[in-house]
């Protein structure tokens, strides 16, 4: 009983429109920043490294090099300080984790990007193909 409780007090703190997004997905986050009384937005962009929790503790945490060191930031999902996510670039990771990314500089931290399916669809019409055709007849 104690359990559907906190599901019911922690799904009025989720928020509705969150992206899907995965470890190794370049994001834009968001931030609301308060200095005194104006509220301005500023963004922290880079490479996802890790997620962690469920419902309304869930958290990421992006990593990215500034000035030839690595910053690290963790973010609650649902935070209301958190105006979007944007998915700048989807990236393909076998792991859960991408700490190893920690030891690595330069070109070695980079990931290979995931294939975009409306590219296969395209080649799969036969339109590529059709253009080829004409060019040997020509030759």
């Amino acid at each position: 009983m104690s359990r559907k409780i906190l599901a019911a007090v922690e799904a009025s703190s989720l928020k509705p429109d969150v992206p899907s997004f995965a470890i190794g997905d370049t994001v834009d986050v968001h931030t609301r920043i308060l200095e005194g009384d104006k509220e301005r937005i500023q963004i922290f962009n880079g490479v996802v490294i890790a997620k962690a929790g469920s419902g309304s503790r869930e958290t990421f945490t992006v990593r990215r090099i500034v000035a030839g060191e690595g910053v690290e930031r963790k973010f609650p999902l649902h935070s209301p300080k958190i105006s979007t996510i944007q998915v700048k670039r989807s990236g393909v990771a076998r792991r859960a984790k991408l700490y190893y990314l920690r030891d690595r500089s330069g070109k070695s931290t980079r990931l290979r990007e995931k294939r975009d399916e409306t590219a296969g669809e395209a080649k799969a019409s036969g339109k590529p193909a059709a253009k080829k055709k004409a060019a040997a007849t020509k030759a």
